[in-house]
């Protein structure tokens, strides 16, 4: 049987890519491949750790797309020439349309540090999420 093909989306870093490629070299990652890494930002680092594990990586620049559709319509074309079946939103910084994920019902999982709703929105991304809830005393966070 062949694994299912993993689609990582990202805008940054990609310090949750880190932790799925560090899985999937460990052996802990055994129920599907990581087939392509795309960035909505050109130049984030998330490319360069792709790269250096020898998975594909692609650029679709939301800022060089004339709006959300046209931006989606990107996203799925180069996700279909991957083949991929399931979708990992690590770091993705972009809010996706119903109609987008209608193309991939129950298969897109979204990595975020806080328990949603709490801690999210604009600004609460990366280290700011756990900032915040520190700095609230919670005690709990995702």
């Amino acid at each position: 049987m062949l694994k299912p093909r993993i689609a990582v989306l990202v805008s940054g870093g990609g310090t949750n890519l880190q932790a799925l490629i560090d899985a999937e070299t460990s052996g802990l990652l055994t129920s599907g491949k990581l087939a392509v890494v795309v960035s909505s930002k050109a130049g984030a680092p998330a490319l360069e750790r792709a790269k250096r594990a020898g998975i594909a990586y692609e650029m679709v620049d939301r800022a060089a797309c004339a709006g959300q559709e046209a931006f989606e319509a990107r996203l799925l074309e180069t996700l279909g020439r991957y083949r991929a079946d399931l979708i990992v939103l690590a770091g993705f910084m972009h809010i996706l349309s119903a109609n987008f994920v209608s193309n991939y019902p129950d298969r897109i999982v979204n990595v975020h540090p806080s328990l949603i709703p709490a801690y999210c929105g604009k600004g609460y991304y990366g280290v700011k999420v756990h900032e915040a809830v520190l700095a609230a005393g919670e005690r709990w966070t995702g």
